[in-house]
């Protein structure tokens, strides 16, 4: 069995609805959703817009390879109405599902870099995975996930909101 911690973004639409859709669509085909945060609210990161975004993480247990679970977020983004923008850079979206950690694996392909890349920078993704996996350790910077909130930067408002 796989672990996998996913993290739910959106700051269009209404989001909690979207979560809501997002991760029955997740239990029907990547697999079990274990444990999931409260939805937290903060600003866009990268980038300007009025609209605040919202963020949740899951813990869910899956047979499929990363690669799979992959293609499957993919398609549920495409299901609940995302289209991505061929630029590059952050934008506003109805729905974002990202791969933090599978497993302990490090994987490093074009299509995926697990653990993802950027969420040691990113309170609006730490808050919410130190809801559910405070102790959980990062493969590579070899640091729980309540140390790596500790040592973030990002000066980002995060707010519960559910």
């Amino acid at each position: 069995m796989n672990h996998v911690w996913l993290l739910l973004g959106a700051n269009l639409g209404n989001e909690i609805k979207l979560f809501e859709q997002a991760c029955k669509q997740i239990e029907n085909k990547i697999g079990v959703c274990v444990n999931k945060s409260h939805i937290y609210t903060s600003p866009p990161w990268g980038f300007e817009h009025t609209n605040m975004f919202y963020n949740q993480a899951l813990h869910i247990t899956t047979l499929l390879s990363a690669d799979e679970v992959l293609h499957k977020c993919l398609l549920i983004e495409y299901v609940l109405g995302r289209t991505r923008n061929q630029t590059h850079g952050y934008e506003a979206r109805i729905i974002d599902i990202d791969i933090l950690y599978f497993n302990n694996d490090i994987i490093q392909t074009p299509e995926l870099d697990i653990p993802h890349k950027l969420l040691h920078k990113r309170k609006f993704t730490l808050v919410p995975l130190c809801e559910i996996a405070s102790d959980y350790v990062h493969p590579i910077l070899q640091l729980t996930n309540q140390k790596l909130l500790a040592m973030c930067e990002d000066d980002a408002e995060i707010t519960r909101c559910k």
